[in-house]
């Protein structure tokens, strides 16, 4: 007596399990290309960033050259990297803080210029203070040491920059000592060099929503 298998009953198991593997490839298939689209997605993100901040920054670049094109032309001033650079032997003598009378017109003639420019952005200034590596010397050591000459440098430009038209509130000291040099310290024009002010704008940060909300009548009774 002969048997008969139906080819149609036990191919079925078959054809059913091929079609869950397709459906689990087809499904992690669909996980890689959205995977990769959201990849490619926030590269594209941080590339347009990265254009519009290189735009940004060229565009700050070649604002202030115009509006420091005079003392720039003159070799009054240094614009590097969006900082604006003052020699220390300009503005101050030797372990001083006091300033000469070249650096004070100087300063005088800056401050109209970047006061327009601060107006049209959402910038301030921060003026940083750097010396050389040498100890601070003079008889009256009026200065502990490097940290202290620059912080007080810095204080003085931001100043008189606020005497001579920026506004209070758009600009602020740093001080840098002997930090971050710009050339050796084995060598007086190197250390002329690194004793410098430098005069950057940087973006304005964002008051809080308490600090907003604050009257001016306020902040004055809480002092400060």
């Amino acid at each position: 007596m002969s048997v008969e298998f139906d080819d149609g009953e036990a191919s079925a198991p078959i054809w059913a399990t091929f079609a869950d593997l397709m459906s689990v490839l087809l499904g992690a298939f669909v996980l890689v290309l959205v995977g990769a689209i959201a990849i490619q997605a926030q590269l594209a993100s941080r590339l347009d960033e990265e254009v519009r901040r290189r735009e940004q920054e060229e565009q700050q670049r070649r604002t202030l050259e115009q509006v420091l094109a005079v003392p720039l032309a003159e070799g009054r001033v240094t614009l590097v990297d969006g900082r604006i650079g003052i020699g220390g032997n300009v503005l101050f003598a030797l372990n001083s803080d006091q300033l000469q009378p070249e650096g004070g017109e100087l300063l005088r003639s800056l401050a109209g210029p970047l006061a327009g420019y601060l107006a049209a952005r959402e910038q301030i200034l921060m003026v940083s203070g750097f010396t050389d590596d040498r100890p601070v010397l003079g008889s009256n050591r009026q200065f502990a040491d490097n940290w202290e000459l620059s912080a007080q440098r810095a204080l003085t430009v931001t100043r008189s920059l606020i005497e001579a038209g920026v506004p209070a509130d758009a600009v602020f000291a740093a001080a840098f000592g002997a930090q971050q040099p710009v050339s050796t310290n084995d060598d007086e024009a190197g250390r002329a060099k690194n004793r410098r002010v430098e005069i950057a704008p940087i973006p304005r940060p964002q008051r809080t929503q308490a600090a907003q909300a604050t009257p001016p009548a306020q902040k004055q009774a809480d002092g400060g």
